[in-house]
């Protein structure tokens, strides 16, 4: 009978787990002939997609086997996206019948496992790009993928364990353009690996172990990346041949020398940024032999052949380096630079001649420890920006910043400067020492000349100088004259004003009518500078200050422009910025930091929110404050005829006693 019993249970639990419907997985995405199904826990193609598909994007799923039968037999595809997958076997051949096959992305699987095998996945008759990427192939295990790659242009290898490539690593795949070997763990190169790629222009060994490259001769090579290797040297083959790279990154080695560069190059961009480099040398000695580093092309009869040439240079980076020097020499042939960053260095002295650097745009000379700096009448005729910050300039020419006609931005901070007045110099008054000059700047718009321990900003500083920003926070005790900014009437729109100590700001900042963006934070301002009905600030910057109330016309000033207000950490009077606050609780003027700005409501209690605060509130404190007043004065005035009383009654007492006693 229990056996009966358990029979007919489990009959019911077949017929309920019948019952149930399958767990449904998400259809996949239709487009025309394009089918999208990543993440949707596929094991294979759906079978129920239409015949004739080009493009099939099944990543993120849980395909492990490759066969016909997990791709529905679809043998017409152009793009196929399997990354992501847990894929370690495929079907011997599966690709070659796939004759319109462009794409292959295998990336992110477990391709290692199957190419233990030794079988070749090929051939791949038209594919033209293959992603391998984050496989955990080891060095050999790429032949099984190339091997049969007739149209391969483009591979990816990015993050497997490749440790060495072998002359032989790409013979199968002779039409390549593109191979990324980023993030691998190489450490050789075997002589020849490449020099069978007639087509390869691009060439990323980045992040790799390689420490030097000593012949290279990859003549149509374009972008070389050997960044984040261990190299110690990089040396070109002497050769008469034209190299046709462009950009080099060399970036974030142990290279203590530039690198010996082609003899003949089109170098546009070339990366030396940390590095080890200590000094810019002309010639380099390697295994006794004398190497130039690169000789000219239509270069000038009178120029020597062993000079340096880099005539199609635009972008220089060596920032970052130990150099403590840069030698003018350097400069000679950079006839079509345009950025030179040398930022991070241990530079004391930098100086240009006239007709050098004439197309340089920007200059970073940031964080060195500059304590000289001249330019040429005729030098950087070119140049906008000039980064100067963190470093130990004292005393520069008075004319220096007048000399580059085009600067429009200049990064001062962090020295030790002092400004001079507009005055014009004359017989009578030469040009002052000690001092530079920022008036008559014709084309400067951003100045910064933050934590420079300025002590007096003199009238007319910016005179004839178009600053639209114009920096000047933390140099404590600054002392800013009533005309400092005049000249900036109608083109000042940032100004920056923080961690000065500024008990009173004395300058006329209501004749700013461009000016839209101030930051007084960090001071000591009791009150704040006139504003009129011109004004066209938006945002005000008044953190941290100790600001009791705001004027009546200040706000109504302010209200037509301002957009945003930071007003946390002053010590404000809640019933004395009743229109303030119904600034901020009417209009659609921004508090970002509304939670931390409070005010006191009464003495000796603790501060509120603004935002509690109301009108009612304040009338009540203030009817509150009559009524103790009135009781107050009542009191008095009841204790003076009290004390009146007492006295004439005392009096009259007296005058009894004396007409007894009579």
């Amino acid at each position: 009978m229990f056996a009966l019993q358990l029979l007919f249970s489990l009959f019911l639990s077949c017929l309920v787990t019948t019952a149930r419907p399958p767990r449904r997985i998400p259809s996949c995405q239709v487009v025309q002939m394009d089918v999208f199904c990543s993440d949707r826990s596929l094991r294979s193609t759906p079978l129920n997609l239409p015949h004739g598909i080009r493009t099939l994007d099944l990543s993120r799923n849980q395909v492990q086997n490759l066969t016909q039968e997990t791709l529905a037999h679809h043998t017409g595809l152009h793009h196929l996206n399997l990354g992501s997958n847990k894929i370690h076997f495929i079907q011997p051949g599966l690709f070659r019948d796939m004759t319109d096959l462009k794409v292959l992305d295998l990336s992110k699987n477990h391709l290692s496992v199957f190419a233990q095998s030794k079988t070749s996945v090929g051939p791949l008759t038209a594919v033209e790009s293959l992603d391998l990427s984050g496989n955990g192939l080891f060095t050999g295990m790429t032949d099984y993928f190339l091997a049969e790659s007739p149209l391969l242009t483009n591979v990816s290898l990015n993050g497997n364990s490749i440790t060495k490539i072998a002359h032989n690593t790409f013979s199968g795949a002779l039409s390549l353009r593109k191979i990324n070997l980023h993030n691998n763990v190489i450490l050789e190169i075997e002589d020849g690996a490449f020099d069978s790629l007639d087509h390869l222009t691009e060439l990323d060994l980045s992040k790799n172990s390689i420490n030097c490259i000593t012949d290279f001769n990859l003549y149509n090579l374009k972008t070389l990346n050997l960044s984040k290797n261990s190299l110690e040297l990089f040396r070109s083959t002497v050769s008469d041949n034209l190299y046709e790279l462009i950009h080099l990154d060399l970036s974030e080695n142990k290279m203590s020398l530039l690198p010996l560069l082609p003899r003949k190059n089109k170098l546009e961009y070339l990366d030396v940024s940390r590095n080890q480099i200590q000094s810019i040398n002309v010639t380099g000695s390697i295994e006794g032999q004398i190497y130039f580093m690169c000789t000219c092309l239509a270069a000038p009869p009178s120029f020597s052949k062993h000079h340096q040439c880099f005539y199609h240079l635009k972008y220089l980076d060596m920032s970052y380096n130990s150099l403590k020097s840069l030698p003018q020499f350097l400069f000679s042939t950079m006839v079509s630079l345009e950025v030179l960053n040398v930022s991070n260095n241990c530079i004391s002295s930098f100086s240009v001649s006239a007709g050098l650097l004439k197309n340089v745009r920007i200059i970073n000379l940031s964080y060195n420890s500059l304590q000289t700096l001249t330019f040429a009448e005729n030098a950087l005729q070119s140049l906008e920006e000039l980064y100067l910050s963190g470093n130990e300039l004292t005393t520069l020419d008075y004319h220096t910043f007048q000399r580059l006609p085009n600067i429009r931005l200049l990064h001062l901070q962090q020295n030790n400067l002092r400004v001079c007045t507009s005055a014009v110099p004359d017989q009578n008054h030469p040009d002052p020492s000690g001092c530079v000059s920022f008036s008559s700047v014709s084309n400067l718009e951003y100045l910064y000349l933050s934590e420079n321990s300025l002590q007096t900003l003199p009238p007319n500083t910016f005179s004839d100088t178009p600053l639209k920003l114009l920096d000047l926070s933390l140099n404590p005790g600054l002392d800013m004259k009533q005309d400092s900014l005049r000249g900036l009437e109608n083109s000042l729109v940032h100004l920056f004003l923080r961690e000065n100590n500024i008990t009173e700001l004395n300058t006329d900042l209501a004749s700013l009518t461009s000016l839209k963006y101030v930051d007084l934070s960090t001071n000591q301002l009791t009150t704040l500078p006139m504003w009129n009905k011109e004004s066209s600030i938006e945002s005000l910057n008044l953190q941290n200050n100790n600001l009791v109330s705001l004027e009546y016309s200040t706000v109504l000033a302010l209200e037509r422009t301002l957009k945003t207000i930071y007003m946390g950490s002053n010590p404000l009077s809640c019933c004395r910025n009743l229109p303030f606050l119904h600034m901020v609780q009417n209009s659609a003027v921004v508090v970002p930091d509304i939670e931390t700005v409070t005010c006191v409501y009464m003495e000796d209690t603790e501060p509120v929110n603004i935002e509690k605060v109301t009108q009612e509130m304040c009338q009540n404190l203030e009817n509150g404050s009559v009524n103790i007043i009135m009781i107050i004065v009542v009191g008095l005035v009841l204790m003076i005829t009290l004390v009146l009383l007492i006295k004439c009654c005392h009096s009259r007492r007296r005058k009894r006693n004396r007409s007894f006693s009579a």
